[in-house]
């Protein structure tokens, strides 16, 4: 399925008011994980209140004992920091990356925005060597943009 498709069915999801957020944006994860090949796990990592550090949100795929991430460290903690996605073609080639599994060969995080302020970010994992494009960076980007509206 395209990008462009998956964009109506995103904001389906999102327009459910009578969903809380987080099952709203379970929901977003789950037809991603389900509709692009090479997501292997998706999900959400919102800034833990007024502390340096993630904390995980809703996501599918393999449990993570990653439930709280320091900025700074692995690819979640950079962005945080940065403020810039990160997509990493080889996660073995990154000397501050955590490791969630083993099958794990690739991963894209992208920042979430609300009022200009980085409040967390969308974060997928690929089982995949070297998946994604820029059509993906795009595309979370649009999906970050939509998650910020109803936060």
């Amino acid at each position: 399925m395209s990008f462009e498709n998956l964009k109506g069915e995103v904001s389906t999801i999102l327009e459910k008011e009578g969903l809380s957020v987080d099952e709203r944006l379970l929901q977003v994860c789950t037809l991603l994980k389900e509709k692009i090949s090479y997501y292997n796990w998706v999900g959400f990592y919102f800034v833990n209140g007024d502390k340096d550090e993630l904390k995980l949100g809703p996501y599918v795929g393999a449990p993570t004992d990653h439930t709280i991430i320091p900025f700074g460290k692995g690819i979640c903690g950079q962005v945080a920091v940065s403020n810039q996605n990160f997509v990493v073609p080889d996660v073995r080639a990154q000397d501050n990356y955590i490791a969630c599994s083993i099958d794990v060969k690739a991963e894209i995080v992208v920042p979430l925005f609300k009022d200009g302020k980085n409040i967390g970010q969308i974060d997928i994992d690929s089982n995949t060597p070297d998946p994604f494009t820029e059509e993906d960076e795009r595309f979370l980007e649009w999906v970050n943009e939509q998650v910020a509206e109803i936060l």
